[in-house]
């Protein structure tokens, strides 16, 4: 799949997706994830939280679901260090099921999901999706938020033959599993796409950095983009620095439970980089541009691998500037196609009426709708929930979904290729800068080593 490929989205499919949407939006709302860090755990490990919420409905006039609901099962970081992303998930998958089930269901049966917290712990993950297989005897599952957690979430879906779609595993090396479905743009190998890809846009400037500092926190995900796949010469985000003649002024790692910034901005302050950056997650960007601001230090640029994006958005004048890597923003080009705009508008409006602190539909609620997509798409391309049929019709044709048309590769563990932008905060909002394919007009990456 190219970028280009965006562009191929069926037409009539895209209006028929804009017409449910328009109708649905002003009805579509969630009220069990709460913004920032604490998300309602109404649906605590061992307390289901069921809803039926959004899809991308190929009918308009379907006929009324009927019969026993298919039951959908997965968990989500309701609590824990990835909440504040996860609650994006959360609602974007409500939409997704609302949608679905208000234009015929699944199989002509309404579709139920069903939400476990797995409070951002991986074991914790695979215990509860052992639970919906064996226990509570879902009929199909979704991945949830978060590398660690989808890894270990993975290893049970393959024991027992489960077809697991999952929208943002970053361990790409890892996941052999022939019928594990990866929805995040970012392709095989983003440790070196992604880094490529932001050096690249550094560089479009004329004023590429001298100097740059990596601060990484200890997740998998984040260890693998900075440093590559272990016991290979692959490298990562800092070899690939060094290879561009970067000079790396620091390099430290912190646990993802990190508390204390101040002595990890101080050792920013004391390297004093052109450039941080940092293999963030959730609100670790706030909270380290929170500790500098206090010791009076801004860094002159500064990107940030998976940052939670609403808090860095009230971060204040310290985070102008500061860049990450998206696949979908809800401006033009993106939004040229009105199935598109009305997909973000909807989600815009379902995530204001939860409380979410951020409601653009972006890469992240992005990525969980097209999870969503390869679902339906599998079972409906089957015609059953045979688990096998499903995954095999997934391996064999190709799947439409909000990024465009995709096609599984096995020799590349079912990725197909990166699509990620560099997206930056100009203004007060994110936006996409890099490459200019997917910037807006007149909208260009701002930087220089003099801040």
């Amino acid at each position: 799949m190219t970028r280009s490929s965006r562009s191929q989205f069926p037409k009539g499919l895209i209006l028929l997706v804009a017409f449910a949407m328009i109708a649905a939006a002003c009805g579509s709302s969630t009220t069990d994830t709460t913004a920032g860090a604490t998300p309602d755990t109404t649906a605590a490990a061992g307390t289901p939280d069921t809803t039926a919420a959004s899809s991308t409905p190929d009918t308009t006039a379907a006929a009324a679901p009927s019969g026993d609901p298919i039951v959908i099962g997965s968990t989500l970081a309701l609590t824990g260090f990835l909440a504040p992303t996860a609650a994006i998930h959360k609602v974007a998958g409500d939409l997704f099921v609302k949608q679905l089930n208000d234009n015929g269901g699944l199989l002509g049966r309404q579709v139920e999901w069903v939400v476990l917290d797995d409070e951002s712990v991986p074991d914790t993950a695979a215990s509860l999706y052992e639970r919906l297989i064996t226990e509570d005897g879902v009929d199909a599952i979704i991945g949830p938020y978060g590398t660690g957690t989808i890894t270990a979430a993975m290893q049970v879906a393959e024991r027992y033959g489960y077809v697991m779609p999952q929208h943002t595993g970053s361990l790409t090396y890892t996941y052999g599993y022939d019928c594990q479905f990866p929805s995040w743009p970012a392709g095989r190998n983003p440790n070196v796409t992604n880094s490529e890809l932001l050096y690249d846009a550094l560089e479009s400037t004329g004023t590429p950095p001298a100097s740059i500092a990596f601060v990484i926190n200890q997740f998998p995900g984040t260890m693998y983009v900075a440093y590559g796949q272990p016991d290979t010469d692959e490298g990562g985000a800092v070899s690939i620095a060094e290879d561009r003649g970067y000079n790396v002024v620091l390099d430290i790692n912190y646990p993802s439970n990190t508390t204390d910034w101040g002595p990890i901005a101080a050792q920013v302050r004391d390297a004093d980089p052109d450039f941080l950056f940092l293999g963030a997650l959730g609100v670790d960007g706030p909270n380290l541009i929170a500790a500098m601001d206090a010791l009076d230090y801004q860094v002159p640029g500064m990107f940030l691998q998976w940052p939670a994006p609403g808090p860095m958005l009230g971060a204040g004048d310290s985070a102008d500037g500061a860049m990450s890597v998206t696949a979908f923003e809800p401006h033009p080009p993106f939004t040229d196609d009105p199935g598109y705009a009305a997909i973000a508008q909807a989600f815009s409006d379902a995530a204001t009426a939860a409380g979410l602190p951020y409601t653009a539909f972006e890469t992240q609620a992005s990525a969980s709708w097209a999870a969503w997509q390869i679902l339906v798409a599998g079972i409906e391309g089957a015609g059953s929930l045979d688990q096998a049929a499903a995954c095999d019709y997934l391996l064999n044709n190709t799947i439409d979904t909000v990024f465009g048309p995709v096609d599984f590769d096995p020799d590349q563990n079912n990725y197909y290729g990166d699509l990620s932008y560099v997206k930056q905060i100009q203004n007060g909002d994110w936006v996409v800068v890099w490459p200019a394919d997917g910037a807006p007009d007149g909208v260009s990456v701002q930087y220089s080593p003099e801040g």
